[in-house]
């Protein structure tokens, strides 16, 4: 199908090119096909799915950018998309900071997506659904099953055209008593690596073990932060600190060069290889390939798109976001990398509900166990402190040992701080595939046991 959104691309470069023809031209084709099914009460109650067409435009005319959007794509509205890109650039300003065009650039080695994610149907999502439940062992569950497949096709006016499709399901899903919830999150390229019973039952043995939460005051504690909460870790840090913009201008707490990170600390951005969720390239048409960020605590880089390299004076890794126009990168499939050894997880009793987390709660002696964060705000972004809530189950690790669960803590902590020199006392065998709530990203996110992190408030206050 890629051939479709890749010949439509390249019509539409050739008409912005007839409309101006000193003009630089990038048209991008997505092609959005999602389906979600969701569940409340134990039972599924809504089975939506949609498919759009999204033609985007860009156009440098006269030292002047500007850019538009369709969803029709017959030729009268691909005439009138031309047109009025065109004459909205007598209006727009003059651009100093164009980059130019991506040139003709080859792709390089990329896993091939599988297919099973668009060939997935209401069923295969309701299957797994039912499984989750299942497993819940009567313990009310609610959540989604949702199906997303994104097909583009990218063409310029350099000669530059590539295409790629990236397929994602995601599985989120609570079992819930009459007070506590407990939590399962996974995302994967494959619809063979999503198991429904697993989660339901480590929702469930999680809610089980959250009931009865007893208040801890507020202070430093060691912690292990389980993949969901180390997911927001690596967002934030993508969003504020990798960010090549952002660096560009002094905002950004990354220093490459310099050992911010603990020594057992790798960060990549990695979209090509096998099992990962992204697209080859970024909105720019520039090829992505495996970045290394962070190398045994060293941090290396940023990430770039083509303005924000210009500026640097390096050449853009692949990270413009969707007509950024200026707007920043963003490492979209960031990731800590697990630590060696890494072996299929498997489930275990309590609320530590799989063998990665409860290795690193048996070196703790005293300390605490976060399921999920949510609602994390940046106060800081040079030193990027954040503060949110924990969510979704908490509790009290003694001796190696989960002891009480714990009501929920406000934190207030920086990111970058937590995970510094010594900061770091373990990191789990095994990454997981999370998603994003509001960027189409999946971080690669393994579990953590950190030295120290700050909880400034309690359920009281």
């Amino acid at each position: 199908m890629t051939s479709q959104q890749l010949d439509l691309a390249g019509r539409v470069v050739e008409l912005a090119q007839k409309a101006a023809q000193d003009a630089e031209v990038e048209a991008t084709v997505e092609h959005d096909q999602r389906a979600l099914s969701r569940f409340a009460n134990s039972a599924i109650h809504q089975n939506v799915a949609e498919a759009t067409t999204t033609v985007r435009l860009t156009m440098h005319i006269d030292g002047r950018t500007v850019a538009a959007s369709s969803t029709l794509t017959d030729p009268d509205a691909l005439d009138e998309l031309v047109s009025r890109t065109v004459a909205a650039a007598r209006l727009a300003p003059v651009d100093p900071g164009w980059p130019g065009v991506c040139p003709p650039t080859p792709l390089g080695d990329v896993a091939p997506d599988d297919g099973s994610v668009a060939a997935a149907d209401p069923d295969r999502r309701a299957s797994i659904v039912k499984a989750f439940v299942e497993a819940a062992g009567g313990l009310t569950t609610a959540g989604y099953c949702q199906t997303w497949v994104l097909t583009t096709g990218f063409a310029n006016s350099a000669g530059h055209a590539v295409a790629g499709t990236r397929g994602e399901v995601t599985m989120d899903g609570i079992a819930r008593t009459s007070t506590s919830d407990g939590l399962a999150r996974l995302s994967a390229a494959s619809m063979s690596d999503i198991d429904g019973a697993v989660l339901g039952a480590r929702a469930a043995t999680k809610a089980r073990a959250a009931v009865d939460p007893v208040e801890l005051p507020p202070g430093r504690y060691e912690v292990v932060l389980e993949p969901t909460a180390v997911a927001d870790i690596l967002h934030a840090m993508a969003m504020f600190g990798f960010d090549g913009k952002a660096y560009n201008e002094g905002r950004s707490v990354m220093e490459p060069g310099k050992d911010q990170f603990d020594p057992s600390v790798t960060i990549v951005d990695d979209a090509v290889s096998r099992g990962m969720i992204g697209l080859p390239f970024d909105t720019d048409g520039t090829p992505k390939r495996r970045i290394l960020l962070v190398d045994g605590g060293r941090t290396v880089t940023c990430v770039f798109d083509r303005r924000a390299a210009l500026k640097a004076g390096v050449e853009s890794t692949g990270h413009a976001l969707r007509n950024a126009m200026g707007g920043g990168a963003y490492a979209v499939n960031i990731g800590i990398e697990p630590s060696a050894g890494g072996a299929t997880p498997t489930e275990v009793e309590g609320p530590a509900a799989d063998s990665t987390v409860a290795a690193l709660v048996a070196n703790v002696g005293r300390g605490v166990l976060v399921t999920d964060h949510w609602y994390t705000r940046v106060l800081d972004p040079k030193t990027l402190v954040m503060t949110g809530l924990t969510r979704n189950g908490v509790w009290l690790i003694e001796n190696g040992e989960v002891t009480r669960p714990l009501r929920n803590f406000r934190f207030t902590q920086s990111y970058p701080q937590a995970l510094g020199p010594g900061g770091v006392l373990g990191i789990g065998t095994t990454a997981f595939a999370l998603p994003h709530a509001h960027v189409a990203s999946s971080g690669r996110a393994p579990a953590l046991h950190l030295a120290s992190w700050n909880f400034t408030g309690g359920a009281s206050g």
